[in-house]
């Protein structure tokens, strides 16, 4: 006896020696509850390495790749570029986004790690220690406030959203008087909830924000981001409209990161075995971090697709020259092949390849800023607040609908 699954596999393999192609998976727009992983994008790693699937954005169809070789494979394959597909649309950073065609989502063709290479010092450990202390003072301040104002409290108003935010802002260079520009303009982008033109208009705030920033830096020495770039734009290494464009991706990172802060305690805090045990042994916590970012989604869905510029086979299945791919680092996170028991949370997982911030040259670069952020919080939470636990039930802790990247909206706690 066959199932549907077995089915489809067939027909996919088929598809791929004969020229038909397999049928279009559906895919809806996925909103599973509080942070469980997608069951849509289980079932498709179920279903074999490399999926014919609808657009998340509804345009057209695309290939999903979920395994986690096969990601690799194409996210390191310069075969795989983010130019337009055969559909001659760009690549998305949302349905409602389109990124700017000097954004770091559009690399340059000769050279594309060059407008990174500019501000890689500033996301190395050295660079992210620069901000330790600063981002210590900060922090404390936040926690003073949240026991002096007492219990109940909502954890992500008064620490898990404006922590990440100021240390990014830190990192970038950006005025404490300009962040609260700087949180707006990132959800209008990031969230459809306003519109198409809000977001893209955000996005061109942000972008002349920083256009003015950098100029204005240009010849610099400082050792933040903002100065590297000024510095790379006055010796003629980098262009201004493209050192832009990449701080606007670096700067609208902090919601990812704040996401995963909250989507992070959230766990934690519904998992009081957890919770207990990085309390009794903080030497575990730089092990911990690294394995709840592997472990807890990021995404609503998957990120830009990369269009191949020739054809391709990947796991077997021929991908032809304009056609859309899709990696998806959640699902390759999950590969039992590469993470024994992949469902479990380990804090002695070794070694933990993750993927969570991406793979090969548009790999994320803020890493280091995450983990310096996820493991303060750690820290000073556990240590300074040891009571500290839901003050509803896990299932009652509001998720925010229709963003980008996936977090709490409130975390209601106690003490």
């Amino acid at each position: 006896m066959t199932t549907d699954t077995d089915d489809r596999r067939r027909a996919a393999a088929e598809g791929t020696s004969s020229g038909i192609l397999p049928p279009v998976l559906p895919w809806p727009a996925p909103r599973p509850p509080g942070a469980d992983f997608d069951p849509d994008l289980a079932e498709l790693m179920r279903e074999g390495p490399v999926s014919r699937v609808g657009r998340p954005d509804g345009e057209s169809w695309a290939w999903l790749v979920t395994r986690y070789d096969d990601v690799r494979a194409v996210t390191n394959d310069p075969r795989f570029g983010r130019a337009p597909g055969m559909d001659g649309r760009p690549a998305r950073l949302a349905p409602h986004v389109v990124p700017q065609r000097d954004a770091v989502a559009f690399p340059h063709p000769s050279d594309p790690a060059r407008p990174r290479r500019s501000v890689a010092a500033a996301f190395t450990a050295r660079g992210v220690e620069r901000v330790r202390e600063t981002a210590r003072r900060m922090l404390d301040e936040l926690v003073d406030e949240l026991l002096q104002d007492g219990p109940p409290a909502d954890l992500v108003a008064a620490v898990l959203d404006p922590f990440p935010g100021a240390l990014i802002c830190e990192l970038m260079g950006v005025p404490a008087a300009d962040r609260h520009d700087m949180r707006t303009w990132t959800r209008l982008i990031l969230s459809p909830a306003h519109g198409t033109k809000a977001g893209e208009r955000a996005r061109d705030e942000m972008n002349a924000y920083f256009t003015g920033l950098i100029g204005a830096r240009a010849g610099g020495t400082g050792e933040d981001v903002v100065s590297l770039l000024g510095a790379a734009v006055g010796l003629g290494e980098v262009a201004l409209d493209e050192a832009a464009g990449l701080a606007v991706l670096l700067q609208i990172g902090t919601e990812a990161v704040t996401g995963h802060t909250g989507r992070m305690f959230h766990l934690l805090l519904s998992r009081p075995d957890l919770t207990g045990r990085l309390r009794a042994e903080p030497a575990i916590r730089p092990q911990a971090v690294d394995e709840l970012l592997r472990y807890i989604p990021h995404r609503n869905a998957v990120g830009p697709p990369r269009v191949a510029t020739q054809d391709v086979e990947v796991g077997g299945v021929r991908i032809r020259a304009g056609e859309a791919v899709y990696v998806s680092y959640a699902t390759a996170n999950r590969d039992p092949g590469v993470f024994p028991d992949p469902e479990t949370i380990d804090f002695a997982r070794y070694p933990n390849p993750h993927v969570a911030f991406g793979s090969g040259p548009h790999r994320c670069p803020g890493a280091m800023p995450a983990r310096l952020a996820s493991g303060m919080l750690l820290d000073a939470l556990l240590d300074r607040v040891p009571g500290l636990r839901l003050a509803v039930p896990p299932d009652e802790v509001p998720f925010r609908e229709g963003a980008l990247t996936r977090r709490p909206d409130a975390l209601p706690v106690t003490w």
